[in-house]
């Protein structure tokens, strides 16, 4: 039978490569997986990674709140819920927990979370935690354009938002487990198959 994973965390707290990391290890233990992420590939996920690369045609920041959650409602109908039907495993990078922590900088909380609150809990949800200084030295270590979040100031904020975020989707039934993002990437990874693997 599937399960749902989540990886969530600050901009280059490694999610993506962690993610990508768990694909392949539970696909050499057999599992029929499928990696995804958000904002997804869809035309409402392309409109978002347009507006948080600042490019032509971005939508205007006070719109994301919807623009994510209208993604997320399609992301779910069109790719996540057909195939745990179809008993495979679903790992994604980001979901409602970012969306809660980024969005609410901008809106107040209960908006951001009354559009989310409805969509389905994942079976687990990996937060990698990582200081924001050790974030923004991988993000300068890229070498690409710096995203409208990646900011000194605003991953401070979003760090402080994932505080009061994470308790209350756990006060709701989900199940996050934290993992220390600071260490090298096959330490992460092995702790977080760990995570997933517990009974």
């Amino acid at each position: 039978m599937g399960s749902f994973v989540v990886l969530e965390g600050l901009d280059g707290a490694g999610t993506t490569t962690q993610a990508a990391r768990l694909t392949e290890r539970l696909e050499a233990a057999g599992h029929v997986v499928l990696r995804t992420a958000e904002p997804t590939g869809g035309p409402i996920g392309r409109l978002l990674r347009t507006t948080l690369q600042g490019g032509d045609g971005a939508a205007d920041r006070a719109s994301l709140p919807w623009l994510f959650a209208a993604d997320r409602a399609d992301h779910l109908a069109r790719t996540v819920e057909p195939a745990l039907a179809a008993g495979r495993w679903v790992v994604s990078d980001r979901y409602v927990p970012s969306s809660l922590a980024y969005q609410s900088l901008d809106r107040p909380l209960d908006l951001v979370d009354g559009l989310n609150r409805w969509f389905r809990l994942p079976d687990l949800t990996v937060f990698v935690h990582a200081p924001v200084e050790v974030c923004l030295a991988r993000i300068a270590a890229r070498g690409e354009a710096v995203e409208l979040f990646e900011e000194r100031e605003t991953l401070t904020r979003i760090a402080a938002a994932y505080e009061v975020v994470l308790p209350l989707l756990e006060a709701r039934g989900a199940r996050v487990a934290r993992v220390d993002g600071t260490r090298s990437v096959d330490e992460v990874a092995a702790r977080i198959w760990q995570v997933v693997t517990a009974p």
